[in-house]
Parts: C-alpha cells; structure tokens; sequence
C-alpha cells in the first residue's frame, strides 16, 4: 500500500492547523478592536431635563457625569410621527435608519425587514456583536429573533387608570399618588420598572466580560406617564421648588387644528384651562421620575466601571421624544415645538471630547449610522442618517442637514433653519414664525410682521422642497405666502 495518500493527508492537516492556529487569533483579535455599546434610551424625556446643560433645577447627578465625560449634541431632533404616539415613529426611525415616511412603510412590513436582517441590532450581530435588549421595544418585531437576549420587553406605556387623568384640580383631593404602589403602571410586578431594566443591564454587563464585543439596547419606559417614583424622589421637589415654564399658556389656541385636543390621551393628563397647580404638579412627578431614572443609569455606569469594560466601551444617551408638560399650555409631544422634538443626546467614548458641547442640528437617529461606523459596518443604502463621528472627531462643524424637517400627521409641518423655525397648521390655515436666536423659547409670532415675509417666504419653500425629497405628500399650497 502506498504512503502517498496518507502523506498528502498529513500535509493538509498541517496546513490547516498553521491556518488555524494564525486565522482564530486574527479574528479575535478583529473582534477585539471592536468597542462595546451601551445604548440607553429613555421615554419622553425633554433636551432641558439634564442639570448640568443649565436649563433646569433638575437633580441629576449621573446624567451630569455623562455630560461631563462626554460630547453632547444641544440640537438633536425626532423627524416626527405618522402615530399620536410618536414613539413608535421613532423607534421606527431608529431601528431601520429609515427617514420618517420610509420609516411608517417599512413598519408596515418589519417582518420583510427583519428576515432581511438589516435591522439594528442584526446588522451588529453580523458584525461579530453580542446583542442584547431591555425595557421597552414597540417594534412590531419579535425582539427575540432581533437580539441575541431579549429581557422584560416592555409595552408602549405602563398601564395606568383613569384617576391619573385630568388632575389635580383644586377643588378637591388629588385621588393619584405616584407612589402608591397598588396603582400599577411602573409598579406593575411589585418593583419599578426602571429598577428592573437596570437590573437586566448590569446582569449582562457582568456576564458580557467573555463575550465581547457587545451592544446593549437598554430602553427605559421613564419618564413616560404614568410618572411613578419612590416618596423620596417625589420629597425632593416640593411645589414651592417648581418654577411655571416661561412660555405657559392655559390653553393653546391651535390645539384642536393641530391634532392635539384635550381628548388626546396625553393632553387631558391635566385639566383644561392649565393651572399653576396643575403643571406645577406634573412638573414636579416629572422631575422625580426622571431623577429616580437618573439613580438607575447610575447603577448601570458603575457596573459598567466595576466590569473593566468602561474604556473599550461607547455610551449613547437619548430619548425618543421630549414632552411639554406645560409649555405653550401643552402636556404632551404631539407638536412641533422644541420641548418636544429636542431631546439630550450625549456621546461617551475612547477619545471623545470630554465636557463639550456642539450645536449643529443633528437627528437623534443619527446613533444608529454611528455605531455602524464604530463596528466597522459600511451602511446599507436605504440608511437615511449620518454617522455623529466626523463631528465628535472634529473633523466636520457643518450640519449633514440642510435643515431639520418636523411633521405629525397631516395636521403639522415645521422647517427649523439658521436658526429660524417656521411651523404650519394646514388644517387651520396658519403658519407660525419663531427667531430661535432672540426667542428660544418660542413665545413670539413673527409671522405676520412686515420685516420677516421674505424669511417667511424662504423657509416655506424650503419646507416644500423638503417633502418633495422625503416623498410627503401632505399638500400645504394653500398656506402658501401670498396665496
């Protein structure tokens, strides 16, 4: 019998492990050079409720530090909602990188989507990501077959009761405490829904040491109403320590015009006309949840420092919206002003700016190309939002957006540009002109003042020629100036 063959066996096996022994390491070592994610994400949480960017006397210590470690985008935007719930859009936006109208046709058929595997986390998990998603989802796909760990995935909201609506009024005893533990909503299962999803973060954090690289979707339901917090978050804001928005109004008057009437679920949170009473109150269960949100993404940071992995690890913070609770004598997001289309939007990183702050307009989807970018992953086509890097490096100051595009429905359109905003109303035939530069908080009409028509006339037809490009087809010729 011949050795031929079993000599040319040999050599082949020596070949292979020559190749093995250098190839494992190699992608190893590729995998490796990978930085982790931590994505944390919050619901209904405005720009201004973050101490350390100085709009709020708000206490939040850990948001404060990531600010501090970090780069923070000042004008972030959600593109707005074809849905009263405008978290679903964005969610939408975020997970498909589609921009908002693409986003309401691809969620019509998210399972074509996700058996693509182009969503978010699938395409980090075929980067070499061990992905993994907490809290709230509202993606109408199975998070279990998008994330290699799904836990305690969350509905849109807690449920709540009827007692949480149109109060307090002052003629009678506030019948809501939130926290009162029996009332359900984030009490539901007997321990705060915050705390739980912090719980699943850090349990994969400690176990994600041998399994890097890793992404971690962490979707916190707070601040979203029902807003519950422990008594001693709610003991930390006494009325007396509530300030009433600058721009407050006891009723807006293009409410109903705009899609947003008292019988909207977040609009009749509180009684129309607003109260002082009523929005200070709101106010004060706003900071208090949101403060006892700021406890548990403490929790997550310091296991995350504990574990080692801080230094090969990018922080993401935002929201999917913001929330008026009060400003312009609104409660909820279902507009275009800035309490509710701006939202924080903080960088943590190896090598990013500590402490900086940067203005160009940015959308808070613009996470999502960004951490393709950090994984090594060229975009595929259809993504409509730009990687955030180039600006965190310094290497771009000039926005990706000629301007910011804003819509809710077929009630609302806005244009945000130099720091101009115009906002239309088509249904009750109004357009609204705001100078952001001398009146950031949006309280003084320039639309009919003789000096700014020209400006008016700009914005509006660059607000046309941007829904040609984002295919809305919501007719506005007839606001046209001059019409």
């Amino acid at each position: 019998m011949s050795h031929k063959p079993i000599r040319n066996i040999f050599c082949f096996l020596i070949v292979f492990m020559l190749w093995f022994a250098g190839s494992v390491p190699l992608r190893a070592a590729d995998e490796a050079g990978k930085p982790n994610i931590l994505f944390l994400l919050t619901d209904d949480q405005s720009y201004e409720t973050i101490r350390e960017l100085g709009h709020t006397d708000i206490d939040t210590p850990n948001l404060d530090r990531l600010v501090q470690q970090g780069t923070t985008f000042t004008h972030a935007y959600n593109m707005g909602s074809w849905s009263p719930a405008v978290c679903v859009a964005s969610r939408a936006m975020l997970v498909t990188g589609r921009q908002v109208w693409e986003a309401q046709r691809a969620s019509q058929q998210i399972e074509k989507e996700r058996q693509a595997g182009v969503l978010w986390p699938q395409l980090m998990h075929a980067a070499g990501y061990h992905t993994s998603i907490t809290g709230k989802w509202h993606v109408n796909a199975p998070p279990q077959k998008c994330f290699d760990v799904a836990r305690h995935i969350r509905p849109g909201m807690p449920k709540t009761v009827s007692d949480a609506y149109n109060r307090p009024q002052a003629d009678r005893p506030d019948p809501w405490s939130p926290a009162d533990q029996s009332r359900g909503g984030h009490w539901e299962g007997g321990k705060h829904w915050s705390e739980v999803t912090a719980d699943d973060a850090i349990d994969f954090i400690n176990d994600a040491k041998k399994t890097t690289p890793f992404f971690l979707y962490v979707a916190f339901n707070a601040p979203h109403d029902p807003r519950q917090s422990p008594q001693e978050y709610l003991d930390r804001y006494p009325l007396d320590r509530i300030e009433m928005p600058k721009n407050f109004l006891p009723e807006y008057p293009y409410r109903d015009a705009m899609g947003a009437p008292h019988s909207l679920r977040d609009e009749k949170l509180a009684p129309l006309p607003r109260t002082e009473l009523a929005i200070k109150t709101h106010r004060r269960e706003y900071y208090a949840i949101i403060s006892h949100l700021d406890a548990q993404i403490g929790r997550v940071l310091n296991a995350l420092e504990k574990s080692g992995q801080a230094k090969n690890t990018w922080i993401f913070l935002t929201a999917d919206h913001g929330l008026s609770v009060g400003h312009h004598g609104l409660v909820g997001k279902q507009n275009m002003y800035d309490d509710s289309v701006r939202v924080p939007l903080v960088v943590v990183g190896p090598d990013v700016p500590r402490n900086k702050r940067l203005d160009m307009p940015v959308y808070l989807q613009d996470i999502m190309p960004t951490t393709l970018a950090l994984a090594g992953i060229t975009p595929p086509e259809h993504i409509f939002f730009h990687s955030l890097l180039p600006f965190v490096h310094g290497e771009r100051t000039q926005s990706n957006y000629p301007a910011i595009y804003g819509a809710y429905l077929n009630r609302q359109r806005a244009i945000t540009h130099a720091g101009w905003k115009l906002i239309a109303y088509p249904q009750a035939g109004v357009l609204r002109l705001f100078d952001l530069t001398t009146d950031p908080l949006e309280m003084q009409d320039l639309a009919d003042a003789p000096q700014h028509q020209d400006r008016k006339r700009e914005l509006f037809a660059q607000l046309v020629e941007l829904q040609q490009q984002l295919k809305d087809t919501l007719d506005l010729n007839s606001l046209a100036p001059g019409h």
